[in-house]
């Protein structure tokens, strides 16, 4: 996202462009989006009766290959509600140990759930078969029995990487015929399809129920839709207002999302490209070390090398030269692109990064 700030090291009276590269859910409405949501027919979502959010998820769940869909406020939100309808309090759930659920939800799936989460390493994206195959085990009364399997497409902690269709399909396949339900935290699953060229519902088509943002790479400034059948997406609805779900007229939030969905899916393949040609500027330099992707999608992660340079002093740096990015460990950076990073901000965001990395 390019904003104007003040430059402090030129006595703030210089504009400094800035380019964010620390997540996908910085970028504002377009005039599109706002347009809609100042024109959006609404009325009482909790109710049933705000049309706009109708339509909002009846577009989902057609996309997505699935009979209904609900709006929610956040993929936290859209993940939780799935959980809770697919587990009973002391029951568990499969899932990776580098995902965004485990890691990123608050344990929300063990604090409002009574959930028990079954880690399994998922290095690359997936899980290996066997990993999951593993948690499932005879009936026994000193064990919760697994439920579900959760998948993340594309996975944010594995460099954003788009897990390849026929693997996915294979893992679902082989979960579900183990007795597993099986859920797709599907945040950036749009991401995945284009890194794929694959119809989107050849991943969401195949599992039980899939949550996506619309607040992310679709450039919507908030919510995220769930998808599933109609008596799954029911009893997520009760479970929405449980934990404090329920909106009123969303319309003007659903309006947005709509417009997301009408004209930003294509232009993803933009993000994708800026993201490596990021990459490839910094592996140019000699103080950092660019993660490899196997199906890149827009995120670029690096490790810093160089003795002595931290990723959040590397960050300091950066920020006031105008870039932002977000260190994810003491060496470890993450850069995400989005439609307002153009590809010379890419190409000025490196130029940038290997030049602080650089000096002393």
């Amino acid at each position: 996202m390019r904003r104007e700030q003040r430059n402090k090291n030129k006595g703030g009276s210089a504009p400094l462009k800035t380019i964010d590269l620390r997540s996908d859910t910085v970028t504002r409405p377009s005039v599109a989006m706002r347009r809609a949501m100042a024109e959006a027919a609404v009325g009482d979502d909790v109710y049933g009766e705000d049309p706009t959010v109708r339509r909002l998820e009846e577009t989902a769940a057609e996309m997505t290959g699935h009979e209904a869909g609900l709006f929610v406020t956040s993929g936290t939100q859209g993940n939780l509600v799935c959980l809770l309808c697919h587990c009973r309090g002391g029951e568990a759930a499969i899932l990776g140990n580098q995902s965004h659920i485990f890691n990123y939800e608050g344990g929300g799936m063990a604090a409002l759930g009574g959930i028990l989460p079954l880690p399994v390493e998922d290095a690359g994206g997936l899980p290996e078969t066997g990993a999951v195959l593993r948690w499932v085990r005879p009936a026994n009364v000193h064990f919760a029995p697994a439920r579900l399997l959760c998948l993340e497409n594309t996975h944010n902690r594995e460099g954003g990487n788009a897990a390849a269709p026929m693997a996915f399909r294979k893992l679902v396949s082989t979960a579900k015929d183990h007795g597993l339900s099986v859920h797709l935290d599907g945040a950036r699953i749009f991401n995945a399809a284009v890194a794929w060229d694959v119809d989107v519902k050849i991943y969401t088509g195949l599992v039980d129920s899939v949550q996506f943002c619309l607040s992310k790479g679709l450039g919507a400034p908030v919510g995220s839709v769930v998808c599933g059948r109609k008596d799954f997406i029911e009893k997520a609805r009760h479970w929405r207002k449980v934990v404090g779900g329920g909106m009123r007229q969303a319309g003007v939030l659903a309006a947005a999302g709509l417009v997301a969905l009408r004209d930003n899916l294509a232009r993803l393949a933009e993000d994708h490209e800026n993201a490596a040609v990021l990459a490839e500027r910094l592996e140019e330099g000699d103080h950092l070390s660019v993660e490899p992707c196997p199906r890149r999608t827009n995120m670029v992660y690096f490790g810093i090398r160089k003795e002595g340079l931290t990723a959040e002093e590397l960050a300091l740096r950066c920020r006031l030269k105008g870039v932002l990015f977000n260190p994810v460990g003491p060496k470890r950076v993450r850069l995400v692109t989005h439609l307002d990073v153009s590809r010379s901000d890419v190409r000025e965001a490196a130029r940038i990064i290997l030049e602080e990395a650089a000096n002393r």
